[in-house]
């Protein structure tokens, strides 16, 4: 599990395995948001499976699915709302952490300074310079 921190409560994380919410739990996380499509992964690993998992550790756990290609802003605002309503550390995650990212950039525009938000997601690793004219537009729309 490689979970990487794009702020004080939030990280982003590549598939999760259900055996992962134990460690996630004793770290202090209060919910998991998958944005991973269950057309994506074995069985195993859909989001049904990950949610027993995490609830059985005492974790919240939203399931809101992003098409890299077809994201929209109902999964922009659950995103928002999920993380917004979190009593304590959030971890959101999808294939490699990426998609997981964009939605916490685009979640936090308006909120957090453009430039913030492209140095957290930059710093975790995940290259989001050319998002700033949407992550702006959103924050526009915020305002």
């Amino acid at each position: 599990m490689d979970v990487k921190p794009l702020s004080d409560t939030h990280s982003v994380a590549g598939q999760l395995d259900p055996g992962d919410m134990e460690v996630l739990a004793a770290n202090g996380v209060t919910l998991v948001i998958c944005n991973r499509p269950d057309t994506e992964v074995p069985q195993s690993h859909q989001a049904a499976a990950l949610q027993q998992a995490a609830e059985a550790a005492g974790i919240g756990f939203v399931y809101n699915p992003v098409n890299g290609a077809a994201m929209t802003q109902d999964n922009v605002e659950e995103q928002a709302e999920a993380i917004g309503a979190a009593d304590g550390p959030v971890v959101a995650y999808c294939a490699s952490g990426m998609r997981s990212a964009v939605m916490w950039a685009f979640a936090m525009a308006g909120g957090l300074p453009t430039e913030d938000i492209i140095t957290a997601c930059e710093d975790a690793g995940y290259q989001m310079a050319g998002l700033r004219a949407q992550i702006d537009a959103l924050a526009a729309q915020r305002d």
